[in-house]
């Protein structure tokens, strides 16, 4: 099985930006810890702080049973993010690090989780986790 993982904006500086909200793992880090947990899978990871860039990466999701992502503060503003989910056929579970119905308000809306098949939110980087298993559980879009 092929999964994506594919992180926003900031997600680039964690274990450094706000670890009280986002932990102490770099993405680095969690990238290995996922790797390690799931040697059967075959894990393509994708970091950008560019908009445009996420939805290319969406739009060539080629071969994969499903995809992992994180939009950062793209979550509450990106209605070309949505639309590039909305397009594709590859299932995508939404992952948020920290919880955002209980942070400020203007988190507390995604405009991007109406287009996936589900939403983990704050329960730290485990919901990547809990998210393979999900496909791995499915079979994803194999």
């Amino acid at each position: 099985m092929k999964l994506l993982v594919l992180n926003g904006p900031n997600l680039n500086l964690l274990g450094s930006r706000e670890p009280d909200t986002y932990g102490e793992v770099t993405l680095g880090g969690l990238e290995e810890e996922i790797r390690r947990e799931f040697p059967s899978v075959s894990f393509d990871f994708f970091q950008s702080n560019h908009e445009g860039e996420l939805i290319d990466r969406l739009q060539s999701a080629e071969r994969i049973a499903g995809i992992v992502f994180n939009p950062g503060g793209y979550t509450h503003t990106s209605v070309a993010l949505r639309d590039a989910i909305a397009a594709i056929e590859t299932p995508v579970i939404e992952v948020h690090i920290s919880n955002i119905a209980a942070r400020e308000s203007f988190r507390h809306h995604s405009v991007t989780a109406g287009a996936t098949i589900g939403q983990i939110s704050g329960l730290g980087v485990m919901g990547y986790h809990m998210a393979v298993r999900y496909f791995l559980s499915t079979g994803g879009a194999d």
